[in-house]
């Protein structure tokens, strides 16, 4: 008779957010009645929302609920439903926002609190992990620190790359800026994370309590590290947020208040039941879905005498002398700080990672066209195309034309002996005859008339640059154009 293997039960879910990204604005800003959405804007014609659920997918989590904006749900769901997840099981659900008004992290996670019964994995939609960044690595630390020690959450930094001087455009808005911490080596903990209104009380020092420099008097200070907003966390983090209603931003404002529970006294004795409750199942979970659980069955059975019964002569598990289950918990937060030497980490929430990742993926990547031979048969033999760059299918380009270092999305109609160099283009924009443009982003739908000229600009999508007309550095929007067009008809008059 055959033995069914035990199954195990699923240990985490992945909570994925997907928002408007008002900070990649005008390219995410709404092209009539179609949404432009964030999470599909393509790096190296690779959706971003893609690289997280990879990444998802390689860790072997099965669970995701993808929580979006309503007005964005329609293309998300057809995004994911028209590709392969075969391993996961993704459970889209949408809230009621506008761009302009705005949901914070720990409102939705209260909002779907109900959907969210075991130990979590939070993460953006923007997050792109490199290959030596393996969610797995994350998950393992976090099962053995919770079962060690009490541990309540995980999170990761990064040190963001340094972009190149000629491609910082100060009229793209700002870099994404990096964040005062303060951690323990030696334990990987996270102690302090400044925010807004300690900046707003005292911008140049930092004040940090005695209880905790006299706990950890050897303490790390760096103000060069991004937050991923990736966060592993135990399920009782969710019933803090519901008690703590007034929360809004998890980084901003609950991630540097957790913090303070692992030293602050009055804020642990309040907290310490509801973040370690008693009827804690998941340690056994997270032994069983640990690599160091096969470790120690191996080391069990290496340390058995054959000429024993295993039921006189076992020894001690070394779970038991390694973890100490009877000590208080720490209630501590981790930290996992990942170097750029070991790899890109980004999170692509403004224009200018949005150019510098599709730059990092096209110098790492080969000669692309399209595949198709009909899509092939609409390059014209005389075109110029370098090998660092990508075409999408159904993209039309005309005779003598010169592409290098760009990306051209799909159904992009380019005309005779126009120029382009250090790119990215939308699907289905237009570039007509003799245009030339230079480290632009131009946003689907975007037209550019004969021998127009634009230099480091971004588009909205719809927008029209007229004929012959020279722009430079400039985020140029639909409401401007249409601004101009109205002013041109009156003086016409």
């Amino acid at each position: 008779m055959d033995i069914q293997p035990e199954l195990v039960p699923a240990e985490f879910l992945a909570v994925v957010l997907c928002g408007f990204g008002n900070e990649l604005s005008p390219l995410t800003s709404d092209h009539g009645e179609e949404p432009c959405v964030k999470a599909l804007l393509p790096l190296a014609k690779t959706p971003i929302i893609d690289y997280p659920l990879s990444w998802l997918e390689q860790s072997g989590i099965r669970d995701v609920l993808l929580i979006c904006p309503a007005i964005h749900r329609p293309a998300i769901s057809h995004h994911i439903h028209s590709h392969s997840y075969t391993s996961l099981h993704i459970d889209i659900q949408s809230y009621e926002e506008t761009a302009e008004s705005g949901v914070g992290t720990c409102t939705l996670l209260r909002h779907f609190s109900s959907r969210i019964l075991k130990d979590f994995v939070l993460l953006p939609c923007d997050f792109i992990p490199p290959a030596s960044l393996p969610l797995a690595a994350l998950l393992n630390k976090f099962r053995t620190d919770t079962v060690s020690d009490g541990l309540i959450a995980t999170t990761c930094w990064f040190t963001a790359s340094k972009p190149e001087k000629s491609a910082t455009i100060d009229e793209w808005g700002h870099m994404a800026s990096a964040v005062s911490i303060v951690w323990d080596k030696p334990t990987s903990t996270l102690l302090y994370v400044d925010t807004p209104d300690d900046l707003d009380r005292n911008a140049d020092e930092l004040e940090l309590r005695v209880s905790l420099l006299s706990r950890y008097p050897r303490a790390s200070l760096s103000s060069h590290l991004q937050d991923s907003h990736v966060y592993v966390c135990k399920r009782s983090v969710v019933e803090v947020l519901l008690e703590k209603n007034h929360f809004d931003s998890f980084r901003e404002e609950f991630l540097p208040w957790l913090c303070k529970v692992q030293y602050q006294r009055t804020k642990r004795q309040r907290y310490e039941q509801v973040l370690n409750p008693l009827a804690n199942t998941s340690q056994a979970l997270a032994l069983k879905h640990s690599t160091l659980l096969s470790r120690v069955k191996q080391q069990q059975v290496n340390h058995v005498p054959k000429s024993k019964s295993s039921a006189t002569s076992a020894p001690q598990s070394p779970l038991a002398s390694e973890f100490n289950l009877d000590s208080p918990p720490s209630l501590r937060v981790g930290i996992h700080l990942h170097r750029p030497d070991n790899g890109v980490a980004a999170r692509v929430n403004n224009i200018h990672t949005f150019m510098e990742m599709n730059r990092y993926f096209l110098a790492n990547a080969n000669y692309s066209l399209p595949t198709d031979p009909k899509d092939r048969a609409l390059i014209d033999q005389k075109a110029q195309i370098s090998s660092d760059t990508v075409i999408g299918d159904s993209t039309k380009i005309d005779e003598r034309t010169s592409i290098k270092k760009s990306v051209i999305g799909r159904h992009c109609t380019i005309g005779k002996m126009a120029k382009i160099v250090g790119c990215v283009l939308l699907d289905h924009c237009v570039v007509e005859d003799g245009a030339r443009l230079d480290g632009c982003i131009l946003g689907k739908s975007t037209k550019v008339g004969v021998k127009a000229e634009l230099i480091r600009c971004v588009t909205q999508a719809g927008y029209e640059v007229n004929a012959g007309e020279i722009v430079k550095s400039e985020k140029l929007e639909v409401s401007d154009w249409t601004a101009g067009d109205v002013s041109g008809e009156s003086e016409n008059e």
